[in-house]
């Protein structure tokens, strides 16, 4: 077996999308530094977990169809693709051009709504680690 990819690029977006949702609620506080400073962690999460999305798929894929954790799988694969898609939506409604507005209330909710789906898959890929040993060498 080689050395698992996907749970070493994790980290990227888990850190840059959980920072990015503080810095919005700090934001409702200080205002645009806060948030100049999410958006850029926004796109740093976005782009990054693209690549850890990749790895995960491959590992998904070289799951057999009666693995009895395939089920945690595809309903990880489901809730990180729901973080992505809300993060992603956040930094598209704060896009101008090539520069970063002040966000709207709907680009704090699609960050809030991208948070809670993150803690979702999270748990779920803790369930693939710890509770049915996926990548982990016996």
């Amino acid at each position: 077996m080689s050395h698992p990819l996907h749970p070493a690029l994790v980290h990227f977006p888990i850190a840059s999308w959980s920072l990015a949702t503080a810095a919005d609620l700090l934001g409702l506080v200080i205002g645009a530094p806060a948030w100049q400073f999410a958006g850029l962690l926004h796109a740093i999460g976005t782009v990054s977990a693209l690549v850890a999305m990749a790895a995960g798929f491959a590992d998904l894929l070289a799951l057999p169809p009666e693995h009895p954790a395939l089920r945690d799988a595809q309903r990880h694969l489901l809730w990180v693709s729901l973080a992505w898609s809300a993060y992603a939506a956040s930094l598209l409604l704060r896009l101008d051009g090539l520069s970063l507005r002040t966000p709207d209330a709907w680009a704090l909710a699609f960050s809030v709504a991208g948070f809670a789906a993150l803690a979702v898959a999270g748990w779920l890929g803790g369930r693939l680690v710890y509770e049915h040993g996926l990548r982990v060498r016996r």
